[in-house]
């Protein structure tokens, strides 16, 4: 819900120049004599979105008889047939509609160089209650914003907080929960997001006042500052501190909740990890790792780049906004649930590039469907969204899987910076459709494209063991051991 306040500013509402100036001369006149007397028309016959007549002290008699002819851009503001937002994005300011969406995402990357290092000093617990806040308080302050600018400083810190609470709540819900159900894991966190996108577009169609809409918003995000403080710290991430008792009660306690039994066995074998902190990105970087964290990273990145232009594109897509909103929330649901399904049965490698490369080829199916069928291009954009989700939520699962405790959180972090990077890089794409609309779509596309392809060098790590460290053999077979069964 956080991302309400720019996905449904209009790039290009219907309007024209408040031209009230000429009712000073005869307050009598109809709606569609004042039009006619003070705005120009374009080519197609329309009235000026953009420009008005110069006002002059004539009387309104000789208005009517000789007319205005010398034009100028809107002086006193717009008026609007029907819109959510009145900061005059439009005209020579419409492209501030892209500039806003680029800062909010330029506010998830920094969340994600700030909270995602500090979760391996502080733990993810922490990394993951400071954003809730951070979050919450700038909602609430980006419906009081008087003008754009202050507008624009509210959504960066809102981005700041998105970016610290996603990276952190996905690796310590992974790092709770065993081999066979790690994929439900992640998944599930990301179906939450895509059920909130489906209200989203009610909530907003509902109430129309965009800024108490805002506030509206703000209220699931005081339901989680109740309860996040409850949520336990990862035991994995204790152990690698050298906080071994620590780990052993929420062990216990993890494994009372779930009517199970804890061997003495197993909490005897739990050895004191280093204290010291290894998640270096230089541990990646000089070791086998790097060639499996840049094709993640490019993915990540082309995911991000197709799936936001079409996102933050959807006003223009030819469907109601709004109905673009429910239906692009809607397939999302299910790309989550086959995702949780699908991982344990045909494994992360190959749903890794059938997405990544179905993903791309849908999208770029858009640029042979004429313009103005709305709906076959919104059905074509809905199904590329649907498998743009279902291959992020594969990146995650993968991402988890591949590295080691050690660096895990660090690897997602960084990720998740590449994941951010194209959220930042697709609203500036998209500016490019002045030069020729097809320009988005085809860099985006060819992105994933490519990504799917370097999936082949990605191994498979369905049923796998999470690695500890990076001395570890990472993809032996799920060990039958207790000590191995208590971690998970």
């Amino acid at each position: 819900l956080v991302h309400f306040s720019f996905l449904f500013i209009e790039t290009n509402p219907d309007r024209h120049c408040n031209t009230d100036w000429i009712l000073g001369l005869d307050p009598n006149l109809t709606t569609d004599e004042q039009l006619n007397l003070t705005l120009p028309r374009e080519a197609d016959g329309t009235f000026s979105r953009c420009q008005m007549f110069v006002p002059v002290d004539w009387d309104i008699d000789a208005i009517r008889e000789f007319g205005l002819n010398k034009t100028m851009s809107c002086q006193n503001g717009w008026v609007y047939k029907s819109t959510l937002y009145k900061f005059n994005l439009v005209c020579d300011k419409a492209n501030l509609v892209e500039i806003i969406q680029a800062v909010y995402m330029v506010g998830v990357l920094t969340g994600c160089l700030i909270f995602g290092p500090l979760a391996e000093s502080f733990g993810r617990k922490r990394a993951t209650q400071v954003p809730v806040i951070i979050m919450f308080t700038f909602v609430l302050t980006t419906g009081f914003c008087p003008n754009v600018y202050l507008y624009f400083v509210s959504m960066f810190c809102v981005g700041i907080g998105s970016g610290g609470y996603r990276v952190n709540c996905i690796v310590l819900s992974t790092e709770w929960i065993g081999v066979s159900k790690r994929s439900l894991g992640v998944c599930m966190t990301r179906l939450f997001a895509s059920i909130g996108q489906c209200a989203l577009a009610g909530v907003i169609y509902l109430i129309r006042d965009w800024r108490l809409a805002q506030i509206v918003t703000a209220v699931p995000l005081a339901v989680i500052l109740i309860y996040i403080w409850f949520i336990p710290e990862s035991a994995r991430w204790l152990l690698n501190r050298g906080r071994t008792e620590e780990a052993k009660q929420l062990i216990m306690k993890a494994a009372a909740i779930n009517k199970r039994t804890v061997p003495d066995s197993l909490l005897d074998n739990i050895a004191v990890k280093e204290t010291v902190n290894n998640g270096s990105i230089k541990i990646i970087f000089r070791s086998h790792l790097k060639r499996y964290f840049f094709i993640l990273s490019l993915s990540w990145f082309s995911v991000n780049v197709l799936f936001f232009c079409l996102y933050f594109n959807m006003a223009n897509l030819g469907l109601n906004v709004f109905l673009t909103q429910f239906i692009f929330g809607a397939v999302e649901i299910p790309a989550h649930i086959l995702c949780i399904w699908l991982s344990e049965v045909f494994g992360r490698k190959p749903l890794f590039i059938l997405t990544l490369l179905t993903a791309g080829l849908s999208s770029i199916l858009i640029l042979a469907v004429p313009q103005g069928c709305g709906i076959a291009v919104t059905s074509l954009a809905a199904v590329s969204r649907f498998f743009l989700i279902w291959a992020g939520s594969v990146c995650v699962v993968l991402v988890q899987e591949l590295f080691p405790t050690t660096v895990r959180q660090t690897a997602t972090a960084l990720s998740l910076i590449s994941a951010r990077t194209g959220g930042i890089v697709a609203p500036l794409l998209n500016i490019t459709a002045m030069y020729h609309w097809i320009i988005p779509i085809l860099v985006s596309s060819s992105l994933t494209f490519i990504s799917g392809g370097l999936g082949f060098m990605l191994p498979e790590t369905r049923r796998r063991e999470l690695p500890d460290s990076i001395d570890e053999k990472l993809y032996t077979r799920q060990s039958k051991s207790q000590c191995t069964a208590g971690k998970n």
